[in-house]
């Protein structure tokens, strides 16, 4: 995305600080652990948090009280370990009387609202998608004033646990529309979609024998899907394909994007174009990423 000028420094409220003086806020912005620690992920987290600041929502982080969801250890089988995390967690946020959560990865979104309640811990809880989503309803962000993706070739990569594990799909592309983008639609998409690779804990393992990486096979179908490559779309069967890019493609087009909406996604999808040596012309961005540098809101 084009770089953009005077940056506006914006302080986020700590959930301790706001029930120190007695306040409480509309939501809580669950971080995650990738959006706290993982450098490409951080940026995700400062464009979303301008996004709310930018249209004046109340909410609140819970800071260094914020803890793993426990995701990670439930699928890899340590059920004691999900549990000791996710206690800690509900403890915290029903310590504050917290009833309304967001948070912009799946996998935190899944667990907390799928899986939380069966230990004591119900809340509402909402995927970036789905509030970025209702801002735009409710008027309160337009997608002006900044970047323009008029004319772009945009292609979503539906995430797991936000797709097939809780039917969201409509949403994040309705957040897609509203750039008046060119989006185009990989063959297998919503119901039918490709993981990236990441998903059930895999996300912490070696590779295990086979001919290809599974983010490698997707990422070449999100590529194809921007190039209009119609031949290596119908021949991908998990070969790796060196096709070049065709007349209509990514590179001939000025620069595409393959749209994200969860941390494991970013970095699957972001290593697979830099495996095909697509970075020059094809960016993997998230969803509030681009709707920020829209509103021209540099995060």
């Amino acid at each position: 995305m084009a770089e953009q000028t005077a940056k506006r420094p914006v302080s986020v409220p700590v959930m301790a600080d706001l029930a120190a003086r007695g306040e409480s806020p509309e939501i809580l912005f669950w971080v995650g652990c990738a959006g706290a620690f993982d450098d490409r992920y951080k940026r995700v987290t400062r464009a979303f948090v301008r996004i709310l600041d930018h249209v004046g929502v109340n909410y609140a982080v819970l800071g260094k009280e914020e803890s793993c969801t426990g995701d990670p250890a439930k699928r890899a089988g340590n059920e004691f370990l999900f549990q000791m995390q996710a206690m800690t967690n509900i403890a915290t946020l029903d310590g504050y009387g917290i009833k309304k959560v967001v948070t912009a990865c799946p996998h935190c979104f899944n667990t907390i609202k799928n899986e939380y309640p069966a230990l004591g811990g119900e809340y509402e809880v909402i995927h970036h998608s789905t509030f970025l989503q209702q801002l735009i309803n409710e008027g309160k962000v337009k997608a002006e004033g900044g970047e323009s993706f008029k004319g772009r070739r945009i292609t979503f990569h539906d995430s797991c646990y936000l797709g097939r594990a809780n039917d969201i799909y409509e949403a994040p592309r309705a957040v897609l529309e509203v750039l008046d983008a060119d989006l185009v639609e990989m063959k297998r998409c919503k119901t039918n979609g490709l993981c990236c690779g990441a998903g059930g804990a895999q996300m912490w393992k070696d590779a295990e024998p086979g001919n290809k990486e599974v983010n490698i096979e997707r990422t070449e179908e999100a590529l194809a899907t921007l190039d209009g490559a119609a031949a290596v779309l119908n021949n991908l069967r998990g070969v790796e394909s060196n096709a070049p890019a065709g007349p209509g493609s990514a590179k001939a087009a000025g620069g595409s994007v393959i749209a994200v909406a969860c941390p494991f996604c970013m970095t699957m999808m972001a290593d697979g174009v830099k495996n095909k040596e697509r970075e020059q012309d094809v960016q993997v961005f998230d969803l509030a990423e681009l709707i920020a540098s829209a509103e021209g809101l540099n995060a």
